[in-house]
């Protein structure tokens, strides 16, 4: 979902189309609360579904989210105590963050 976000705002693409979870909905859901997407619909279909999300440019046309970055992979897991979960951009960014409980 990240990649498929980062490689449509490289490219200024209005939409793009990620195949749907329901991790990957509540991600654009906090993603549209935060400001970050204009908004986010989902599509159903035969299979998984999909969802559109509607990326977001400033007046400019520079793209609103900047440094869209994956800390943890399948192959290399991050872990991070309530207490040492490190900022982003001081403060200005956002983290997802998911745990064991939901």
């Amino acid at each position: 979902m990240l990649t498929r976000m980062r490689n449509g705002i490289i490219a200024n693409f209005e939409t793009v189309d990620v195949p749907s979870s329901k991790l990957k909905i509540n991600i654009a859901k906090i993603l549209k609360s935060e400001g970050f997407i204009k908004n986010y619909k989902v599509i159903a279909d035969k299979k998984q579904g999909l969802i559109r999300i509607f990326l977001k440019y400033d007046e400019n046309g520079e793209p609103v989210i900047g440094g869209l970055k994956r800390v943890s992979r399948g192959s290399c897991r991050v872990f991070a105590k309530k207490d040492k979960v490190p900022m982003v951009l001081n403060g200005f960014g956002i983290n997802v963050l998911s745990t064991s409980k939901g």
